[in-house]
């Protein structure tokens, strides 16, 4: 069974959508003739047909002048995807303080800044789809990443919390939990691991994987909200069915 997706004249803004998973699902947009606003502080691989804004998430006053200029472009906003986030490592008793305010500010308060600037216009139209991106790290923990598992873990309950504050208007807000994908932001966090190791037991997944999720929350064929989609070892060894 073939599943297609039809964007035209959608907007959806895609924080972090510089690099990664974001890149993709930009291009993704794009290509289903939608128009992807990405929010990072690069241009990234600089996309066709994907629209850049240079903006700090962690700025509030930033984002909601980022916002007010895409619904001044382009006079709505249907898909709100939050990704950005950064993935600092450091043992908890070594965790320094400035490092772990400024995982909480990008990696949460990034989320609620975007979310009180886009949804409120989404409450309006009385239609929208809010994806909020959060780690399998949140419910296991990761030697070294306790700012980044816990930021993540605040993600869920604040995403399942406005849910139910939007429901009455037709908003849906959702969580997306991609597991373990080869991006430029986990090649970093994880230097010096055996990457191969983790192939064969974990499975490391490519951003392309996480794309189709992604597009089916933001379409009308999600009816559901509050939920999250999990990837566990789903694509283990996606590369045997790429091979077939």
């Amino acid at each position: 069974m073939k599943v297609s997706f039809d964007a035209t004249g959608e907007v959806v803004v895609i924080t972090g959508g510089a690099h990664g998973i974001g890149a993709a699902l930009a291009s993704a947009v794009a290509g289903c003739g939608g128009t992807a606003v990405v929010f990072d502080l690069t241009r990234g691989l600089g996309l066709a047909g994907v629209e850049y804004v240079e903006v700090d998430v962690s700025d509030r006053e930033a984002v909601l002048e980022a916002v007010s200029g895409v619904v001044e472009r382009h006079g709505r906003i249907d898909g709100l995807v939050a990704g950005a986030a950064v993935q600092p490592r450091a043992a908890v008793l070594d965790t320094d303080p400035e490092q772990w305010t400024q995982t909480l500010k990008v990696n949460l308060d990034g989320v609620v800044w975007v979310c009180q600037a886009v949804v409120p216009h989404m409450v309006e139209r009385r239609t929208g789809s809010v994806i909020v991106f959060t780690s399998g790290m949140a419910a296991t923990g990761f030697p070294g990443a306790a700012a980044y598992a816990s930021s993540k873990a605040a993600l869920g309950a604040f995403a399942r919390t406005l849910a139910a504050e939007v429901a009455e208007y037709r908003v849906r807000v959702n969580v997306i939990a991609p597991g373990v994908v080869d991006t430029e932001q986990f090649r970093s966090a994880n230097i010096g691991a055996d990457l191969e190791h983790w192939r064969d037991t974990t499975g490391i997944g490519d951003p392309e994987d996480v794309v189709g999720p992604l597009l089916f929350l933001l379409s009308d064929a999600a009816a559901m909200t509050g939920s999250q989609l999990t990837r566990e070892r789903v694509f283990a060894r996606l590369d045997t069915f790429k091979e077939s």
